[in-house]
């Protein structure tokens, strides 16, 4: 006796239908993956692109030499905020201070002015701003401009034997700090210490300066490179190697 089975080879119309609907299923949550996965993206880009942005401007505190920070970006070299983004590419007005590009190599073209949406980033002041999202994504550079540009130096002067000039020999002493004007030159301001050594320079951008002390009589000098740190005023003690009064 032989028996035989009918194959089954088609699809009933519930099975079609559940079908679609868990392809459908999928597809959905493949696309919200996707989309999430590439704003993702988008915003990580962004902030990393105004990472890079901010310290073209303002430099990287990480960076040391002789265990002192010697990286300060435009603002440190120039003195002042770029007018533009621009001028973190190119020297905004043949600036003699100006030691860019300052964009790091991992921006191309004009690639680092626009976010991850090609939409204009938004600079003012000390604050980048990303709007392509639809929401404000915003890169603080500083707390203010006083932060970056009207930094104060305070100190007293001594000779060897730690002696004050006092009113006799405080005229014959002459301080002068050396720091960018904000216009690519260098500005030389120069003062002369109270009678109890006091000194003060106010208005000083961030960076790296050279402050020079002499006694002018005999021409005594001694140079300090200041390191003037973002809303930091600075201490100094400056002392000749002889005695001079």
């Amino acid at each position: 006796m032989i028996c035989s089975v009918k194959s089954r080879t088609g699809f009933t119309l519930i099975e079609v239908v559940v079908v679609i609907i868990v392809m459908g299923i999928l597809a959905t949550v493949a696309t919200r993956t996707f989309i999430q996965t590439t704003e993702t993206a988008q915003y990580e880009a962004t902030y990393a692109e105004m990472d890079g942005l901010s310290r073209a401007i303002v430099g990287n505190h990480e960076i040391y030499s002789d265990g002192v920070r010697s990286d300060f970006g435009y603002v440190g070299d120039v003195g002042a905020l770029p007018p533009n983004l621009d001028a973190l590419l190119s020297n905004p007005g043949g600036y003699a201070t100006w030691d860019g590009p300052y964009i790091e190599g991992d921006f191309s073209g004009n690639d680092f002015k626009n976010d991850a949406w090609g939409t204009p980033y938004i600079f003012t002041d000390s604050l980048i701003r990303s709007t392509g999202s639809g929401v404000n994504i915003d890169k603080l550079i500083a707390s203010g401009l006083t932060q970056l540009l009207t930094n104060s130096i305070r100190g007293v002067i001594h000779d060897a034997s730690s002696d004050r000039p006092g009113d006799l020999y405080k005229d014959s002493l002459r301080l002068t700090l050396s720091y960018p004007n904000g216009t690519g030159a260098m500005t030389n301001s120069f003062i002369y210490p109270s009678g109890n050594g006091q000194f003060s320079f106010s208005g000083i951008p961030i960076g790296n300066h050279l402050l020079t002390a002499i006694y002018l009589p005999d021409n005594d000098t001694v140079l300090y490179q200041v390191t003037i740190l973002p809303g930091r005023d600075l201490s100094l003690d400056i002392r000749f190697p002889s005695d001079l009064w």
